[in-house]
């Protein structure tokens, strides 16, 4: 990478930055090019050389926030030996995420519906299809052995992740039922039962 692109990329990282910021104070009416301008000082021709457009920008916020819970949630996994403990960990990481990085968090859950996904869907899958990939082949092996059941892969995600997205999104709503420490010590043993295989029990301390 050339200098003036290490350049391009910082600056683009730091108008993300300036973006949760943003987000996390004022709510996503804040997300204006004028209030970036403002905040960061870059031009607007900078700003739109690097997002094209408001859209553009949420769509590469997205992918960002995306990135930063699915390294989580891999990192997660590549530390752990067996099914059950990879599992589990995933799902622990994925609540501590919520509770650590609110503003990400909420992003991702509020932007599920929101009509840059689909305009920027290609630009996205860039940067999530080689994380989720990385998911998959971790749980390959395990379930080769029978230790993790043959699914669909996108049935096995909303097996794991579904109960831990619902979760994270009554939290970050604010609902008073929901408590991320009790979901943290309840759910991934649940969430590790509904894809166990027939090989995949093991002593409760495993």
């Amino acid at each position: 990478m050339s200098p003036k692109q290490r350049r391009g990329e910082a600056t683009a990282d730091r108008i993300l930055a300036a973006a949760l910021d943003l987000y996390a104070a004022q709510g996503s009416g804040a997300l204006t090019m004028t209030a970036l301008i403002a905040e960061t000082g870059v031009s607007s021709g900078s700003l739109y050389h690097h997002f094209g457009s408001l859209d553009g920008l949420n769509a590469a916020l997205y992918s960002h926030c995306m990135s930063g819970l699915l390294d989580t949630l891999i990192a997660a996994l590549e530390r752990s030996r067996t099914a059950r403990t990879g599992v589990r960990a995933l799902a622990e990481a994925y609540l501590r995420f919520t509770r650590d990085n609110r503003p990400a968090a909420h992003f991702i859950h509020a932007s599920s519906y929101a009509g840059f996904l689909p305009a920027h869907a290609e630009r996205i899958a860039q940067a999530k299809a080689p994380r989720m990939r990385r998911i998959a082949d971790w749980l390959r092996p395990h379930v080769e052995t029978g230790h993790v059941i043959a699914l669909p892969d996108p049935l096995t995600e909303m097996l794991v992740i579904g109960p831990l997205a619902e979760t994270s999104r009554r939290w970050l709503a604010g609902a008073p039922e929901v408590d991320l420490t009790t979901a943290a010590r309840l759910l991934p043993e649940r969430i590790w039962q509904s894809i166990r295989g027939d090989h995949g029990s093991a002593p409760a301390g495993a």
